[in-house]
């Protein structure tokens, strides 16, 4: 089953994209590179690039390789490690925009994140900068990030991103050491200048193996709390391997009566069907092809096989693509078109991408049909 969104595009019409040939989001991980020692981190990052890191000519050919999706372009969102490590990283940049391709970056908040950093990013046509914070104080986000000052860096790159005019998504660890601090970094962030704050559930990856999931029944009521607040936030607010939050959203929005049509223009619509593999594909540092950062499952590799030819035909990612494949609860679930469970974390929990998400609490009605459309 093939899920088709509709989204606004620049030139001003309603343009459709079909999640199972173009992605809304590839992301690139441009090196393995980093000063930071975070304890949840994906990439099990260090101090120097992997040796066998794609260099400038192959990262150029993955440029064209994304941009032979063609239209609707996936966001190509640079990511590390510390993509800020690269020394070609503006003339990467400049030739993924000269290609057509829109581009955000997620550095890693160390003294080389400048005011003058961020404004050269700017003047290179970065569309968005991603930060990440883990609490809302010195003392809880450098417990998570692992370095002294970082706190400090981290705000300071974001005020110099509203002086700069650069939209800025933090995104921020839901795990059992952190789950209670949120409140207070939400409150944190109402005194900045935030386009969206990102929730990510914590997934037992990479160096995210030592720490502590919340359980499923305090997610939800975390994805509860989190959608009261976004009535009223003055930033956008999503999650991350949390697609169930769609259906406590879609649940909230027909127990006030909402008519489709304006469930179809809320904003939580606009993520319904995307999943990992579904909309999103990652690139790691050496070119592996991936569903996603959190499910290292490498399926082909940008050096031998053309990402979208992986993205559309290959089988796993083809099975990705149909929520009527998963297995267990989550292929019997009403909502599995919409929300589909974290393919991440069922790889992470069996090995197997297509199995049920464990961090679900809801029972389905066996074999109804999909709620929502």
């Amino acid at each position: 089953m093939s899920v088709v969104i509709t989204e606004q595009k620049q030139h001003g019409h309603m343009q459709p994209r079909d999640l199972a040939r173009n992605p809304m989001i590839v992301y690139w991980e441009m090196t393995q590179a980093c000063g930071l020692a975070c304890r949840h981190c994906r990439a099990e990052a260090m101090l120097q690039k992997h040796p066998r890191e794609l260099n400038y000519t192959e990262s150029c050919a993955l440029l064209q390789q994304i941009r032979a999706f063609g239209d609707p372009l996936p966001h190509l969102i640079l990511t590390g490690g510390d993509p800020l490590r690269r020394p070609d990283l503006y003339e990467l940049i400049d030739e993924a925009v000269s290609l057509g391709i829109e581009v955000s970056i997620t550095p890693a908040a160390t003294q080389n994140l400048t005011r003058e950093v961020i404004e050269t990013l700017r003047a290179h046509r970065i569309q968005s900068l991603g930060l990440s914070l883990d609490g809302s104080n010195a003392r809880s986000h450098e417990a998570v990030r692992g370095v002294p000052g970082c706190f400090d860096w981290t705000m300071n790159a974001a005020r110099y991103a509203a002086e700069l005019d650069m939209p800025i998504q933090v995104n921020t660890l839901v795990a059992a050491e952190t789950a209670d601090d949120l409140p207070a970094i939400f409150d944190l962030l109402l005194t900045q200048r935030v386009m969206r704050w990102s929730l990510f559930f914590l997934i037992g990856v990479g160096r995210g193996r030592m720490l502590e999931p919340v359980s499923p029944e305090r997610g939800e009521d975390i994805m509860r709390w989190s959608l009261n607040l976004a009535r009223a936030a003055p930033f956008a607010m999503k999650t991350t391997e949390a697609p169930s939050y769609r259906r406590i959203a879609l649940e909230e929005m027909r127990a006030h009566n909402m008519p489709p049509e304006a469930i179809r223009s809320s904003s939580v619509y606009r993520g319904f069907g995307i999943r990992d593999g579904n909309g999103i594909v990652f690139v790691s540092n050496t070119g592996d092809i991936c569903p996603a950062g959190f499910l290292p499952l490498a399926l082909g590799n940008v050096r031998d096989n053309p990402l979208p030819e992986m993205y559309r035909d290959e089988p796993t990612f083809r099975a990705l693509h149909d929520a009527n494949t998963f297995k267990g609860k989550c292929g019997e679930c009403e909502y599995r078109v919409i929300c589909g469970g974290s393919r991440a974390r069922a790889f992470a929990a069996t090995g197997d991408p297509l199995e049920s998400d464990p961090f679900c609490p809801f029972q389905p009605e066996r074999n109804k049909h999909e709620l929502f459309q």
